[in-house]
């Protein structure tokens, strides 16, 4: 069967709103910020209902999160999604628009291997569930995944998905083609170079200029590790048995500060990595592989959060810092003044309906000036 299920993406830009922080904006006031950059794509990790209900009328597209905590529950009982699905998906439609379901995030590859063995099962459930209700022509279901699903990714036309996964990967692609549903993954040049910053050059993970490099096999010359990343994905796809599949990246970004250990973790190379691609993506171009493939990302991540655990990269992936201010200067507006930028966006609650409306218009003439 081949269904056809509502695009859970517009454009080619979007954005992670992660929320493990006790210090960052509240939901209508990210609605503010989002709106007021043209923001029109989120992601989610759960499905917080302060956060749905923030989001009614608001226009953007959200991917909502069944975080990986439930997996096994829902993935041997198409009773629970059902349930799932009616307490918070159901309630807040049509007025927020909840384009999708992630089924957990970086399940195949990631070290609890039961999850492995029960993401299939869930992901068919919570189609399933959605089917009963009929939404699964509106809302899309799938799983993104992490690097750690390939064997190897270097030069993109050698990638290959481990043998390992390959049980588990199959089935869930063989779905993911039925439902229409296209593959994610999370693509960090920031996370390859970190780890062997001697060997990558800097700026080719940049989008800055470099040598690049070639891929003999295909004879495709790639000018950015982005690029790479992701044909590496529609050849491993290709490889599989699954050529004409779509790849999104679901997460991508670049850490403004980290440890002594973590090169590269950086305000001038996060600004630098993250202005480029903004730049690229608003291009609706596709990679050398698949050139009219437009490329789509959601960005890591709205917000500096200070409850990430791990090493201080982690707590800084923020294209905004955690009091509404922009974290530095790539033609985005907070909503506080920032030592990076002058230019702003004020809390509504803090002006009349009047000055609003005029500083939010002002915001749409003036946010692409500086890119």
């Amino acid at each position: 069967m081949q269904v056809l299920v509502a695009d859970a993406f517009t454009g080619t830009y979007g954005i992670n709103y992660g929320r493990l922080a006790d210090n960052i904006p509240a939901p209508e006031s990210v609605v503010t910020l989002l709106r007021a950059n043209k923001i029109k794509n989120v992601r989610i990790y759960d499905a917080d209902h302060s956060v749905l209900t923030a989001f009614k009328d608001s226009e953007i597209q959200i991917i909502i999160g069944l975080g990986n905590e439930f997996l096994k529950d829902i993935s041997v009982n198409e009773d629970r999604a059902i349930e799932w699905v009616k307490i918070n998906v159901q309630p807040y439609l049509p007025g927020t628009l909840i384009r999708g379901i992630a089924v957990g995030n970086e399940i195949l590859g990631g070290g609890d291997t039961e999850l492995w063995e029960v993401l299939v099962p869930a992901v068919k459930n919570v189609y399933n569930a959605l089917d009963k209700l009929d939404l699964s022509h509106k809302i899309e279901v799938s799983s993104p995944h992490s690097e750690a699903v390939f064997e190897n990714t270097y030069p993109p036309s050698a990638a290959v998905f481990k043998e390992s996964i390959l049980p588990y990967m199959l089935p869930l692609l063989n779905f993911s083609k039925q439902i229409g549903s296209p593959f994610y993954i999370n693509a960090y040049p920031f996370l390859a170079y970190k780890s062997d910053p001697s060997h990558i050059d800097l700026n080719y993970a940049l989008f800055e200029k470099s040598s690049g490099i070639y891929d003999a096999k295909t004879k495709l010359h790639y000018d950015n590790m982005f690029e790479a990343m992701i044909d590496a994905a529609y050849f491993a796809l290709e490889k599989a048995g699954f050529e004409k599949m779509p790849v999104i990246c679901s997460e991508t970004g670049w850490a403004s500060q980290g440890d002594e250990n973590e090169a590269g973790a950086n305000v001038k190379n996060a600004r630098t990595y993250n202005n480029n691609l903004h730049k690229l993506l608003l291009k609706k171009k596709g990679t050398p592989h698949r050139p009219k493939m437009v490329m789509r990302a959601y960005i890591f991540a709205l917000f500096n959060e200070n409850q990430k655990p791990g090493p201080t990269s982690e707590r800084n992936f923020g294209l905004f810092k955690a009091d509404g201010s922009i974290a530095y200067k790539i033609g985005f507006r907070g909503l506080v003044p920032s030592s990076a930028s002058k230019d702003f966006v004020l809390r509504g609650g803090f002006w009349s309906s009047q000055w609003f409306v005029a500083l939010a218009s002002a915001v749409v003439l003036t946010q692409f000036l500086d890119l």
